[in-house]
């Protein structure tokens, strides 16, 4: 390999010592100088191709770590939109349980007041009443007021009327 190469040297640089006549110390000393020339360039080119590599590869490192700055920075947006969000929505539902507490109580005090009416009529008066009314609020109503009371109203109503709604009264005690 290195008769080859020493070979190839020798063509190469035989045009420029053409006009000169050298001793065999002098060819060799001159031929190790061309070769350690060469050897230098490649080695050259190889440490500026690495270099090229490696500040290639090094932008390429910084364009990534910019993409996951971003998306970090994306992710942090969404996070605080995604907090934001649950903050209204926990708010909404407060508020909506809020109203229907709210009419929850005064349901359960217009019903209050109902009974109290129909408590202070006569019974037969309280039948016809609550007769007429929706049947989940007559149970309602019945349910508040005093037993006694309730089953004399039950006697003044209409047998049907009266069994509908002692069965609804019965399966809201379960």
């Amino acid at each position: 390999m290195k008769t080859l190469l020493s070979l190839m040297l020798v063509f190469s640089t035989a045009s420029a010592m053409a006009a000169k006549t050298y001793t065999e110390e002098e060819f060799i000393k001159q031929l190790n100088e061309e070769v350690k020339k060469r050897v230098d360039s490649i080695k050259n080119q190889s440490v500026s191709e690495l270099t090229r590599e490696l500040l290639d590869k090094e932008e390429k490192l910084k364009l990534r770590e910019l993409e996951l700055q971003k998306l970090q920075d994306s992710l942090k947006v969404s996070e605080t939109d995604i907090a934001k969000r649950y903050s209204d929505l926990s708010q909404k539902q407060k508020n909506f349980i809020g109203c229907v507490e709210k009419n929850e109580d005064e349901g359960k005090a217009r019903i209050g007041q109902l009974v109290e009416m129909v408590s202070n009529m006569k019974p037969q008066k309280a039948a016809e009443v609550l007769s007429v009314q929706d049947s989940e609020i007559a149970v309602k109503i019945l349910q508040m007021i005093d037993a006694k009371k309730a089953s004399k109203i039950f006697n003044f109503m209409d047998k049907e009327v009266s069994a509908k709604l002692q069965k609804q009264y019965l399966l809201m005690k379960k």
